[in-house]
């Protein structure tokens, strides 16, 4: 009888042998975690209800089968495993990252450290020889994630571009007269501007992801797969290309109603269908090249014969004292983290940029709204747009100021330098500039010199970003800046500021650079009561 009991239950459905105990420990392991996680899952949710990133709760059920696969075709786990502590320690590892994350309010840190602890599970519970063999699934799990946002604005801004391009070579080659001022496609009658939403990335993470899967499902050589992962990207700018052009084509035949409502989205579905079949003709191409080649049904593994019984394995994980230990380190670490104080973000205290002067030493400004369109893509709390003008001087000052109170938490400061040339400006030279203003409270300091140009127009640009009394010139480094005071201070606001001016006709750059500093000596010190240092 005591022999008995001490048996593992089989299940008379699967016939797998069921362990309780060790089910249950990998169940606390799991809902121990979630605390720390949650904020990045709240974020996740919010970038999947966004086009760009809808697909991704499909790749969750994508990664599972892909590792039911790999089981279906791996012999059973060994009962004595005795290299489950790299599993352990990638978890705290994955905790430290996720912590980290948690403390700055960044959530793309704690969503990638979840995929570090998705890893760390899997080699807690198979141990390192067998765990590590399973990292299709694990790395798979990377396209459910958004982009930070640096990445995503230069990526998108870098699509629009290469679609504007060749989506008007396209429409020229139809003997359709087309001009392209920065991303705005000039047919004449009608000006199609190729936005955000059309510079493909809504397609490119899908297909992307789709493509990962398809290499692993291929039947064939290494470098058939390499081919197919490494193909997705230029073809989706290139199918992407061809929508424009189409949509260019007919705007200019039937009217504007082609770019709007319910045709651009069914033209962008057709592109990105068109866009799948590719890949699997690509695929039929690569297989000709064998010597022994298949049928497209023989060249996929789609098959899903015997995933129940499969998945039933979960049943029975063995307590083991690495899956022990990892659940009770989880415990203590989200206990510690649900109960540890917590200043929270400092809300800095400043003016209103309605409150800004408007008449500053003989310098009389106007203020003006941008388009709405532009307002929502650059999601600041707050922002000026003021022109100066003063009659002792040829030309105006434009200053431009948007402030965020929080850049950690998806919105934040994007580049002129990739913003620019969305507007048709293109950007002759660009490079750090040091200036000495000191009578102002800013003193010496580097800023960004640009001289721009747009058709006959040039112009002087200088900006920065002012980040909590640290004026920086690259947008990286600034964003990294956030991250740690963020942590130290519990400050996260910062702005981009951004002064113009027009280079006239008989005028040199320098004589433009002389007017913008005369003017900024004077307008800068108002600007820390609405940019706090």
């Amino acid at each position: 009888m005591t022999q008995q009991a001490t048996q593992p239950k089989v299940s008379a459905l699967t016939g797998i042998s069921l362990n309780p105990t060790g089910f249950g420990w990998f169940v606390a392991l799991i809902v121990a975690a979630l605390p720390v996680f949650w904020f990045g899952f709240q974020s996740l949710g919010r970038a999947w209800s966004t086009a760009e990133y809808s697909h991704g709760p499909l790749i969750p059920m994508i990664s599972l089968y892909l590792f039911l696969r790999e089981l279906r075709r791996s012999p059973v786990p060994a009962l004595n495993v005795t290299d489950r502590w790299p599993g352990v320690v990638v978890i705290v590892v994955a905790f430290g990252i996720a912590l980290l994350g948690n403390l700055m309010q960044v959530a793309d840190i704690v969503t990638y450290a979840f995929i570090i602890w998705v890893g760390g599970v899997m080699l807690a519970v198979f141990g390192w020889e067998r765990g590590r063999t399973h990292w299709a699934p694990v790395l798979h799990l990377l396209f459910m994630l958004p982009l930070p946002q640096v990445l995503y604005w230069k990526l998108t801004i870098f699509l629009q571009t290469v679609s504007s391009e060749l989506g008007v070579w396209f429409v020229s080659l139809m003997g359709v007269p087309v001009f392209l001022e920065g991303n705005i496609i000039d047919l004449g009658v009608f000006k199609l501007q190729v936005a955000e939403a059309c510079s493909g990335l809504r397609y490119l993470f899908p297909i992307l992801s789709f493509s990962y899967l398809f290499s692993i499902l291929y039947r064939g050589p290494f470098w058939h797969k390499v081919v197919l992962l490494l193909s997705a990207a230029p073809l989706t700018v290139l199918m992407n290309s061809i929508r424009i052009g189409i949509i260019g084509l007919l705007v200019n035949r039937y009217g504007i109603e082609q770019a709007e409502g319910f045709m651009h989205y069914f033209q962008g579905w057709v592109i990105f269908i068109i866009t799948v079949f590719l890949l699997f003709g690509l695929a039929v191409i690569l297989q000709r090249t064998t010597k022994s080649p298949m049928t497209l049904a023989e060249t996929i593994d789609l098959d899903f014969e015997g995933f129940g019984g499969i998945a039933a394995r979960i049943f029975s994980i063995r307590a083991s004292s690495g899956v022990i230990v990892a659940t009770l380190l989880t415990a203590a670490i989200s206990a510690a983290w649900l109960y540890s104080p917590s200043a929270g973000r400092v809300v800095a205290d400043r003016e209103p940029f309605v409150l800004f002067p408007r008449q500053i030493e003989g310098w009389s400004g106007s203020t003006a709204l941008i388009e709405p369109s532009v307002e929502a893509v650059l999601a600041a709390d707050d922002y000026l747009n003021a022109t100066y003008s003063n009659i002792a001087e040829d030309r105006y000052v434009s200053l431009f100021v948007a402030y965020y109170q929080d850049q950690t938490s998806g919105s934040g400061i994007h580049s002129p330098e990739v913003c620019l040339p969305v507007g048709g400006w293109e950007i002759f030279t660009l490079k750090p500039y040091k200036l000495s203003l000191e009578d102002t409270p800013y003193g010496q300091f580097e800023v960004n010199r640009a001289v721009i140009q747009k058709g006959t127009s040039m112009q002087l640009v200088y900006y920065w970003f002012e980040q909590r009394g640290k004026r920086i010139t690259n947008d990286v480094t600034a964003k990294l800046t956030v991250l740690k005071d963020s942590m130290i201070t519990g400050r996260a606001d910062g702005a981009l500021v951004r002064f113009v001016t027009p280079i006239g006709p008989t005028e040199t750059p320098e004589v433009a650079d002389a007017r913008l500093q005369r003017f900024m000596r004077v307008s800068l010190g108002a600007l820390p009561r609405f940019v706090p240092f």
